[in-house]
């Protein structure tokens, strides 16, 4: 079963990030608190959301994600921050479950497509997407602004 997150989940949130860093060796990147996720996520125009993947009544995966836009299809699109699941649920269905209420809020939404990000590394996660139909954009790379960078950049508007 999938579910909405909601007031009062940033706990179990945070350890599923918490997860994630851990299993992609990032876990020093981690600065998120409860508070930051409950500021975020359970305010009054959220920008942010996440889902809860329940097996039995316990919580055994997530997903965050975000609206964006694409010019060229003129339409909205779903943005996949993070996914995860808990090892011991891998292979149950959690994490085809979390992509096909994604799949759903995206086209309740009228996106014109859900994206989102893999580690080159993380074989097992690219067949199970690619065993889904999703495409790699091979021909795309990304880049990041953060920190100094980016508040150096931004000195630049002022």
């Amino acid at each position: 079963m999938v579910r909405r997150a909601v007031e009062g989940d940033e706990a179990l949130i945070l350890g599923f990030i918490r997860d994630l860093a851990e299993y992609e060796k990032l876990s020093h990147e981690v600065v998120a608190t409860e508070a930051h996720l409950g500021a975020t996520l359970f305010c009054e125009t959220p920008k942010a959301f996440a889902l809860i993947a329940e097996n039995d009544g316990a919580a055994v995966g997530f997903a965050l994600y975000f609206f964006n836009y694409s010019t060229f299809l003129g339409k909205h699109g779903l943005y996949l921050e993070d996914l995860f699941v808990r090892e011991s649920a891998r292979g149950g269905g959690a994490g085809k479950a979390l992509l096909a209420a994604l799949a759903q809020i995206a086209i309740e939404n009228d996106c014109g497509r859900m994206e989102w990000s893999v580690l080159d590394w993380n074989a097992p996660s690219i067949a199970f997407y690619k065993s889904l139909g999703a495409a790699p954009m091979d021909e795309w790379t990304v880049y990041r602004l953060t920190g100094p960078s980016l508040a150096e950049l931004a000195k630049a508007a002022k």
